[in-house]
């Protein structure tokens, strides 16, 4: 007697039962899956790997290295094996920023950082604090101007004192501390300035009238300073973002009106980790200048050029729609 019992299918016998879509994609997706992960686990290696190659042994200077992108750039080049000089406002908080990245280091790979106190707003103490800077190692080979000050306001509601303390903290203090170290790179015939700025260095968004203008001059400064000094062997980058993530309550907190798009890179904008692989990537090819935006941004900056009126028409209609939302 014959048994009608059959044994278990095989799997591939199960998918040559299946309809050829749902096959193609049982077959697909871990494969997909799989791709990824190897594509993100291969980008941390060369940036790791970039890190080490562009930063080993230089004197790295990071200007606010408390910010989220200042603790980031610290921990990538300290692990990279740069001499790194961290600057601040608060010296209690340099020194957790220095117990954190001993304690994710091996220290007999890396060398301890040095801590600088140095405000941009108090202008009468850039010279000590230049003097300290130079003083660590006698020298440096990067310096990264980190640093900036936000205010967003009608213009008529601005003070004179407030316009001024945007400017020592976005222009007179980066540029300060670029014009006291240049002459050391000058005699040594290299060093590179980063410049990390806004995308408002190139394009102006309403009710940030002061900011913008301090964005725009410090934009301008290194612009021009880049072909002064390149007969020196000293490379000047600047790298223009819509605006670099803390949370997602700041970002939450970015404008609803149609021109809130244009300073905008995602929900949570530009995350710190993101900047700092494109900080990195910037000092190993040495590229001039970079923006990181999405497509809309960077298209205002052309239109701004090339068709202004267009560009005013969107900033006062985004003005317009603020105005309406607020009577609501």
């Amino acid at each position: 007697m014959e048994s009608n019992v059959t044994g278990p299918e095989s799997f591939w016998d199960y998918l040559q039962d299946m309809d050829p879509v749902w096959t193609t994609t049982v077959l697909l997706v871990p494969l997909v899956v799989v791709l990824t992960a190897g594509f993100f686990y291969l980008y941390g290696v060369i940036v790791g790997l970039l890190s080490k190659t562009s930063v080993r042994n230089k004197v790295v200077v990071i200007t606010d290295a408390l910010s989220g992108l200042g603790k980031e750039c610290a921990g990538v080049f300290h692990k990279g094996g740069a001499r790194l000089i961290l600057c601040g406002k608060s010296w209690e908080k340099l020194e957790e920023l220095l117990d954190d990245l001993a304690n994710a280091s091996d220290p007999t790979a890396t060398f301890p950082p040095k801590l600088v106190l140095l405000d941009f707003g108090d202008m009468d103490s850039m010279p000590e604090a230049i003097a300290e800077i130079l003083e660590c190692y006698g020298c440096l080979d990067i310096l990264i101007f980190n640093s900036s000050m936000k205010v967003k306001a009608p213009a008529q509601s601005l003070s004179l004192e407030m316009d001024k303390l945007l400017m020592d903290n976005n222009y007179f203090g980066p540029v300060t501390l670029a014009k006291g170290v240049l002459p050391s790179m000058i005699s040594r015939r290299g060093g590179h300035l980063l410049l990390v700025n806004s995308i408002q260095g190139k394009i102006a968004v309403p009710f940030r009238t002061a900011y913008a203008a301090s964005k725009h001059a410090v934009q301008a400064f290194f612009d021009c300073l880049r072909a002064e000094v390149e007969e020196y062997g000293i490379s000047v980058s600047t790298i223009n973002h819509t605006f670099i993530s803390r949370s997602a309550s700041e970002a939450a907190e970015s404008s609803r009106s149609i021109w809130s798009l244009l300073y905008t890179k995602k929900p949570l904008g530009v995350s710190p980790d993101e900047a700092a692989a494109e900080i990195v990537k910037t000092l190993n090819n040495k590229r001039k200048e970079v923006v990181i935006a999405p497509s809309l941004p960077k298209a205002a900056i052309y239109a701004r050029s090339f068709f202004p009126n267009v560009f005013f028409a969107v900033m006062a209609a985004g003005v317009n729609n603020a105005a309406a939302a607020e009577k609501m």
